[in-house]
């Protein structure tokens, strides 16, 4: 048998002239192979690791171009009178295909050079890693390996249209609204401010301006109101893109003491959340500066708590406005009604099943007593809020 090294590509040989040399050997090596009678036989005499075979397309080849006569025809009488035609093939392949940038023909990759790249990049990933591009090229030559195997075809990303292009529908038109009622609409000048929609975000409109300096200023919490509002706002301009719209500045939220001009929107807030009749105008006697906090965005009343006094410190309400909540509100005004009264303790009542009970024993405050029916009294028969009350106390 000849070696390897009869066959290796000389000076000045072609790449052409240097395969069909190596499909020469290839034809001596397996007809120099003696046939197996049995396949037992041959199962038992093979190699640990075996080669592709040739043999298949031997015979076909045979089977299609070799005579009758002449059954045992070799690799290179078989293939000899195609070669031309497929280096033709080769050839005109290579000059209409696609080139990179030193001018190489960019070849498609055929099922064992895609094998041969997943093992590699494979190895690469148990060891040093793969970058993002290499992680992408294994992803898809894995799936182009599935699909091969299970002889899937690709789905095409965009649908082909069979026969002539007909033309859409005519989309279905509105109904034009009411003349009468477009009338009445534009005799309408203007809007009174107690009754608009920007005096319920902004609240009650005040001429007495508040001079008191705030307790605390939050510019960074974030309501979702206040996230609505600017989605509302947002949507509302990519509709109307012509229309003229008020210039919205986002306002911190600041906590202030109690004045005279927001008792009207907290009584509205304390009696939708807890129960009619809620009159908190005499705590403008109790040194509000102590025993009040009022949070605020623009003049819009988010928030409140109370203390029945500065001698007592007890702490009849702590309420957020809906739409507030996740803003830190009660955690602010719980802790500056703490810190304006210091070195005295601090007593309340909760509502057995109320979630501010996590909140109050963030700050210290521990149950001293469990009262039944401490707000049967006050609480509708359909509130889901336990009538039963812990009494919570913070020691200092």
């Amino acid at each position: 048998m000849a070696s390897d090294s009869e066959y290796d590509e000389e000076p000045g040989t072609s790449d052409d002239e240097y395969h069909a040399r190596k499909r020469k050997r290839v034809t001596r090596v397996v007809a120099s192979k003696p046939k197996r009678s049995t396949t037992k036989q041959a199962t038992r005499t093979e190699s640990p690791v075996s080669s592709p075979s040739l043999q298949p397309l031997l015979d076909a080849l045979t089977a299609q171009y070799a005579s009758k006569q002449s059954e045992d025809a070799d690799f290179q009488s078989v293939i000899e009178p195609q070669l031309d035609d497929l280096l033709k093939v080769r050839q005109n392949y290579e000059e209409k295909a696609e080139r990179d940038d030193q001018g190489r023909p960019i070849l498609l990759f055929s099922p064992s050079d895609q094998e041969d790249v997943i093992r590699k990049l494979e190895i690469k990933r148990s060891g040093a890693g793969l970058s993002v591009i290499e992680a992408i090229v294994l992803r898809k030559l894995k799936l182009q390996s599935i699909r091969r195997a299970h002889a899937l075809v690709c789905p095409a990303l965009r649908q082909t249209t069979s026969g002539p292009l007909a033309a859409l529908s005519t989309p279905h038109r509105e109904p034009l609204p009411n003349p009468q009622v477009l009338d009445a609409l534009y005799a309408i000048k203007t809007t009174p401010y107690e009754s608009s929609f920007l005096s319920r975000l902004h609240g009650a409109y005040v001429d007495i301006p508040d001079s008191r300096q705030p307790v605390a200023v939050d510019y960074e919490s974030q309501a979702p109101w206040m996230e609505l509002m600017e989605d509302i706002c947002m949507h509302y301009a990519l509709k109307f893109p012509a229309a003229e719209l008020p210039e919205e500045v986002t306002a911190p939220i600041t906590y202030t003491t109690l004045s005279a001009e927001h008792l009207p929107q907290i009584h509205d807030l304390l009696r939708r959340l807890f129960w009619a009749g809620i009159d908190v105008s005499d705590s403008l006697q109790y040194q509000p500066e102590q025993a009040t906090i009022v949070a605020l965005y623009k003049r819009l009343v988010v928030g409140c708590a109370f203390l029945s006094s500065p001698q007592e410190t007890y702490i009849t309400y702590l309420a957020v406005r809906p739409g507030w909540e996740n803003a830190q509100i009660a955690t602010s005004m719980l802790y500056h009604l703490i810190t304006r009264n210091p070195n005295k303790d601090i007593t309340l009542h909760v509502s057995a099943n109320n979630p501010a009970m996590l909140l109050y024993n963030r700050f210290g405050f521990k149950a001293e007593e469990f009262i039944v029916g401490f707000y049967e009294d006050y609480l509708d028969r359909q509130s889901r809020a336990s009538k039963n009350a812990f009494r919570l106390r913070l020691r200092r």
